[in-house]
C-alpha cells in the first residue's frame, strides 16, 4: 500500500475505507470485515456516524495486530470545547476498543474548536493520538487556526472529487505542510459522475471503472482518499487502483471537469450551517 508521510513523520495509507451513512451496525461491521480481507488498513469513522462500535468489532475480530491499522475518528459539534472533547475522545476509544487513535479530527469548523484543539494537543503530547487534524476547514479558517495554535494540523479532510478539485486550497495546505484528504471521492454519484463521458472514455482506455479512475486521479495528486461501499465487489474494485497510471492527457481532461464549487457541503452558506446544526430557517434565533 502506498503511504504518505504526515508533517510529524507518521505514515498514513493513501487509500482507506469510509463508513459514513452506514448506520446499521451489522452491515457496517461486515463491510469493514470485507475491507480488511481485501487489504484495507485505513478506516475512517466519526462519533456522529454512530458506527464506531462496529468498526472496532470488525478490527478486533480479524485478529490482525492493532498496529497494522490506521484508525481515524472525529469529534462533532456537540463535542466541541476542552472538556467535551476530552470526554468524547474517551468514549470513542471505548467504542473502537483501542487505547489510542492514529488520527483524530475536528469534524466541522464550528463551536469552540479552539478549546477542542487544546484538548487534542494534550492527548497528542501524551501519545494517545498519533496525529491530529481538522475536517471541512476552508482556507481562511486554516490560516486563522494556524496562527493561534501550537501543533499544526497533520490533515485537513475535505470534499474533493473531479467536480470540486480545490486546487488553490490544496496548494495553501502544502504551504502549511498539511496533508489533504478527500471525503466523498465520488460525490455520491451527483451530476452523473459515474456516466460522465470524459471519465468513461478514460476508464475504457485503461480497462478500468470510472470509480477506479476517480480514485487514481486523486492518488496521483497525492490526496488521501476514503471511498465507501457495503458491497464486497465494489470494495475490491476501489482497492485495485495501483496497477495502472493516468497519463498527462488523462489528468488534464479530468482537471477540466472542475466546477470549482461544493456539491455536498458548503460551510460558508448560512442555510448550510443551520442545516448542519439541525436548525431550519431562523429557528435558532427565535428560540433565543
Amino acid at each position: 500500500m502506498q503511504k504518505v508521510k504526515l508533517n510529524n513523520g507518521v505514515e498514513m495509507p493513501i487509500l482507506g475505507f469510509g463508513v459514513f451513512q452506514v448506520s446499521d451496525l451489522k452491515i457496517c461491521e461486515k463491510a469493514v470485515a470485507d475491507a480488511i480481507s481485501v487489504g484495507y488498513r485505513l478506516f475512517d469513522t466519526a462519533s456522529v456516524y454512530e458506527n464506531e462500535e462496529a468498526v472496532g468489532n470488525a478490527i478486533k475480530k480479524c485478529k490482525i495486530p492493532r498496529e497494522e491499522f490506521f484508525i481515524t475518528s472525529k469529534a462533532y459539534m456537540p463535542e466541541m470545547g476542552y472538556e467535551n472533547t476530552k470526554k468524547a475522545f474517551q468514549n470513542t476509544l471505548s467504542k473502537l476498543q483501542t487505547d489510542y487513535l492514529d488520527l483524530y479530527l475536528i469534524h466541522m469548523p464550528f463551536g469552540d474548536y479552539y478549546g477542542s484543539w487544546r484538548a487534542m494537543e494534550e492527548l497528542y503530547n501524551e501519545g494517545k493520538i498519533k496525529a491530529i487534524g481538522v475536517s471541512n476547514f476552508t482556507s481562511d479558517r486554516i490560516v486563522d487556526f494556524c496562527y493561534n495554535i501550537k501543533v499544526i494540523p497533520a490533515i485537513n479532510q475535505l470534499e474533493i472529487h473531479p467536480f470540486y478539485q480545490r486546487n488553490e486550497e490544496i496548494e495553501l495546505l502544502k504551504e502549511y505542510k498539511i496533508q489533504a484528504e478527500g471525503w466523498a471521492p465520488f460525490a455520491e454519484g451527483l451530476n452523473g459522475m459515474f456516466t460522465n463521458p470524459v471519465l468513461s472514455k478514460i476508464a475504457k482506455s485503461h480497462g478500468k471503472s470510472v470509480a477506479q479512475v476517480i480514485l487514481r486521479f486523486n492518488i496521483q495528486r497525492n490526496i488521501i482518499v476514503i471511498p465507501k461501499s457495503i458491497h464486497k465487489e465494489r470494495i475490491e474494485e476501489n482497492f485495485n487502483v495501483f496497477d495502472f497510471e493516468l497519463n498527462a492527457e488523462d489528468m488534464k481532461a479530468i482537471a477540466e471537469l472542475d466546477l470549482n464549487y461544493p456539491q455536498m457541503v458548503d460551510t460558508r452558506k448560512v442555510s448550510e450551517v443551520r442545516r448542519i446544526y439541525g436548525f431550519k430557517d431562523n429557528s435558532v434565533i427565535t428560540s433565543l
